[in-house]
């Protein structure tokens, strides 16, 4: 992450910085109620934080509907540098108006079986872009040659090119859909949520971790009174799925360390073949594969095999394998990470004094000339430290030189070769020679690491974490096991946890109670007298916050404005009773009429509802029906296509068509094949954010994918 557009605070605005909130502990529990809005709706706590603790948008911004509040944190104590002020991170959130918005339905909703709720008024994004700039403010793009213009100016002074507002309106929304935010979370009026993307030091984030950015995201979504956030986990570490590897270690996905669970599975996939696709693989033991009488043993086999004489403890699993891998990587990490900053204080300054780094391409290419040097050495002859070094002096600074020297023992080359180095046990002299990545360890050198540790360095763990994953766990490159029936439940309880994406936190029994004691919570369910049934409508209960002697009257008002507030089919909705209290006088206590109850029914009608209907439910206008063979009755983010004659939906992958296979010119279904029906006309998707595959078939892809 690049922190105030790469250029350091001066030293004027160091003292404005101290008075910046936290990243790392922003907002405190007691932040809500020392502000007297714990425990109430997202509706109303969302407004009362931006007022108190974001910057305004600027007065003259262009999209009304689209109002961005900035806030700005100092990330613990740390420094963009020796000689620069402190580190600085912008949070955007972006005030999102739905009906001006292009936008106008959620398709993470409708994955996560949200659909059938009402269109909110208002989205909140989020968002912390990885280049430490905001969304909104009083700077706008060049859309011709990218310079930065302030808000008032039209024509570039650059290319002179002439931005108009819809080149603007274009950029902005280009940035809610950005998959390189270090973090994007919208949150709907209601309550409901999705995190769309987490991106830590993998993603391009040069101060903040993943866990950084979950343990905030997570504090904040308590303090506001967030009630259920999505996630669609499609994160990837090392290359890796990472839900797959992350299962197999504690038993949830990565996001389960912050209570994420379980939402709903594609194809049908239910919390209990997950938890017992989990455990199925994970508690594989290492021994079937050293059952295998072949001769010589397989790479696998002598991996395990290593892998288990390094443990100081017994590996028994496949959990156990990978945990200890996993935790050699860390530790490998760790330690690189100390040796690179004395590395880094070593090298700041160059030859003429002034401040430099080296880049990866300088290192390879130092490296590349010494294996160059090693690969021409004739046999078995080692080459000491010195005569190497001066080989390639002509190369790069001695500085840089001495750095490559120091790592390039147990570096695996391109050919099947690693170089090893050791110590000359007459001389004392450290020496280095290309050897064949061959026998039991198969390129994996840690008896002459040169860090001195009887551990392999981390490129050397992280190859064998990528074809230990790829052997025992990726279900299409997975080895033959001795035993058929293994293999087929290992490859099955792998694609079902590959399969599993969809995870939900329910920030309900998280919720603060009210900070005012002399004031009552209802949650008030909403049933509608002219509402014409509809199986698939959805309209979660309101939270509504009175006085203590607050009476019908009072709660019928409120009812009615939480719905107004939040959903654009109420606009002129107006409550006439509450459910089981038709006959109660209006002036009537609350506190008396439900005694310790905090939940009632109130019944409605929305008057006027022309131009709102299409505001009913998140899946839209269309009516559209899942019936897959593998039980799927909704929509889960996997590929499907429509049958041509019925239109009923499936999944690709369960009609026999892999999903890196086109989708055919003309699908009929198997029930269609065995009768007489006729083909629909149609043949359409059905809803704007699908592609359409041919001119008779469609198909579906997955939501907004949640990069990491």
């Amino acid at each position: 992450m690049v922190v105030n557009g790469g250029k350091p605070l001066k030293r004027m605005k160091r003292r404005v910085t101290a008075d910046f909130y936290d990243f790392l502990t922003f907002p405190s529990p007691s932040l809500a109620a020392s502000e007297n809005f714990a425990g109430g709706p997202f509706r109303s706590n969302v407004r009362s934080f931006l007022t108190k603790h974001a910057l305004l948008p600027p007065p003259s911004a262009l999209f009304p509907h689209l109002l961005t509040w900035q806030i700005l944190f100092r990330i613990g104590d740390l420094t963009d540098g020796p000689e620069s002020g402190p580190a600085v991170v912008c949070l955007d959130v972006v005030e999102e108006d739905v009906a001006r918005s292009r936008s106008v339905y959620c398709d993470q909703c409708r994955v996560f079986g949200w659909s059938g709720h009402p269109v909110c008024g208002k989205r909140y994004h989020f968002i912390i872009k990885a280049d430490g700039s905001s969304i909104g403010g009083y700077h706008k793009p060049c859309m011709c040659c990218g310079d930065i213009l302030h808000l008032s100016e039209s024509k570039c002074k650059s290319c002179n090119h002439v931005t108009t507002t819809d080149d603007v309106e274009d950029w902005v929304y280009h940035q809610l859909e950005s998959t390189t935010h270090l973090l994007h979370g919208v949150v709907h009026a209601n309550g409901y949520g999705h995190l769309l993307r987490v991106n830590g030091r993998e993603g391009g984030s040069r101060f903040l971790s993943g866990c950084h950015i979950m343990d905030f995201w997570d504090r904040l979504c308590k303090t506001l009174g967030v009630r259920k956030v999505s996630v669609m986990d499609v994160s990837k570490k090392y290359g890796l799925e990472y839900r797959l590897l992350h299962a197999i270690m504690k038993g949830h996905p990565w996001y389960g360390d912050w209570g994420y669970k379980f939402g709903s599975g594609s194809y049908c996939l239910t919390q209990e073949a997950y938890t017992s696709a989990v455990e199925s693989l994970s508690n594989l033991p290492l021994s079937v594969f050293h059952s295998q009488e072949q001769q010589p043993h397989s790479r696998v086999q002598d991996m395990i095999s290593y892998y288990q004489s390094l443990s100081e403890h017994e590996l028994v699993n496949i959990r156990d394998l990978f945990c200890f891998l996993m935790g050699l990587i860390h530790d490998a990490r760790k330690t690189a990470s100390k040796v690179d900053d004395i590395t880094c204080k070593k090298r700041r300054l160059n030859a003429s004094g002034l401040s430099s780094s080296w880049e990866k391409s300088d290192v390879e290419r130092v490296e590349e000339a010494m294996i160059r040097v090693l690969r021409a050495v004739s046999g078995s002859n080692w080459v000491s430290w010195r005569a190497l070094r001066g080989a390639v002096c002509k190369v790069a600074s001695p500085e840089l030189l001495d750095y490559c020297l120091g790592e390039l023992g147990g570096k695996v080359v391109y050919g099947g070769m690693v170089v090893n180095s050791r110590c000359n046990p007459q001389t004392g002299v450290y020496e280095f020679r290309l050897e064949a990545a061959t026998g039991s360890c198969y390129g994996i050198i840690a008896n002459n690491n040169s860090s001195g540790s009887k551990y392999p360095s981390e490129d050397n763990l992280l190859q064998c974490l990528r074809y230990l994953y790829d052997s025992l766990l990726h279900p299409q490159m997975m080895l033959n096991y001795v035993e058929e029936g293994t293999r087929t439940l290992a490859m099955r309880s792998a694609q079902k946890l590959l399969d599993c994406k969809q995870f939900v936190k329910d920030y309900s029994p998280e919720m603060f109670p009210l900070s005012d004691l002399y004031k009552i919570r209802i949650s008030c369910q909403v049933e509608l007298v002219d509402d014409s049934e509809d199986s698939a409508a959805r309209i979660p209960p309101e939270l509504v916050v009175l006085p203590m002697n607050a009476t019908v009257s009072d709660l019928k008002i409120e009812a009615a404005n939480a719905f107004q507030d939040v959903y654009l089919m109420f606009r002129r909705f107006q409550v006439d009773e509450l459910l089981g209290h038709g006959g109660v006088d209006d002036s009537t206590q609350v506190k008396l009429l439900l005694g310790s109850k905090e939940v009632v029914g109130v019944r409605g009608r929305c008057i006027g509802k022309n131009g709102l209907s299409k505001f009913r439910m998140e899946r839209g206008l269309e009516r559209w029906t899942v019936e897959c063979s593998c039980g799927a009755r909704d929509d889960d983010g996997e590929r499907m296509l429509a049958c041509d004659t019925c239109g009923v939906w499936r999944h690709t992958r369960c009609s026999g068509i892999q999903d890196i296979d086109p989708v055919p010119a003309r699908f009929v279904c198997p029930r269609c094949q065995n009768s007489d029906s006729k083909p629909k006309s149609s043949g359409l998707c059905k809803d704007e954010t699908v592609t359409n595959v041919s001119a008779s078939g469609s198909c579906f892809g997955n939501g907004l994918p949640s990069a990491f």
